[in-house]
């Protein structure tokens, strides 16, 4: 049950709108990716996109609102994982997209995830860098041109180039975090 204290939801919160928002990301991930594969380049697929990837902002925009969650720091980043690098890895199972910028975004996305689950056993929240959210927005537009008739079927590689420019934000925001770890290491984990 959401409690909420002064118009805003307590932190310990599950049953919210962003999460609601956030979940309805992930469910239609699967209806997402089989659009990738069926339709490849097609205005319903970048539209579907287009709406799928912008639950990422409203989610956002809701739980600053309303109250940020401790479940919606989990899920948030969660959904994009799923949605980012499926979308990705379906890309490039109907060639659209080479295999090598997917593996580097998820392994960096891997080792980010093992990094924030080790420093959550001892208390420590990891929110969103800016560089992250960054990396995010850019891998959701690379995703989006490439789908797009526009961009997709005569000039692919606008997408790839954005592509690869999220795949240089992805190493640089995993460095950025694990150089966080270092610092938390002293006991001096910096602000977001």
């Amino acid at each position: 049950m959401a409690t909420k204290v002064g118009g805003r939801f307590h932190s310990s919160a599950v049953a919210t709108p962003a999460n609601a928002i956030t979940v309805v990301r992930i469910l239609a991930t699967p209806l997402m990716l089989l659009l990738i594969i069926d339709l490849k380049v097609s205005w319903v697929a970048a539209t579907a996109w287009l709406a799928v990837a912008s639950t990422d902002f409203l989610d956002g925009w809701v739980a600053r609102r309303q109250g940020a969650t401790t479940s919606g720091a989990f899920l948030d980043p969660l959904a994009d994982k799923v949605l980012v690098i499926g979308a990705l890895a379906a890309l490039a199972a109907v060639g659209l997209a080479s295999w090598l910028p997917v593996m580097l975004i998820g392994g960096r996305e891997l080792v980010i995830s093992v990094y924030r689950s080790a420093v959550a056993r001892h208390g420590v929240s990891v929110p969103a860098r800016p560089l992250a959210k960054l990396k995010t927005a850019t891998q959701d537009l690379a995703v989006g041109l490439i789908l797009m008739p526009a961009t997709g079927q005569h000039h692919l590689w606008i997408g790839h180039y954005i592509l690869w420019g999220a795949v240089a934000l992805a190493v640089l925001s995993g460095a950025q975090y694990l150089l966080d770890s270092a610092t938390a290491g002293r006991g001096e984990l910096p602000a977001a």
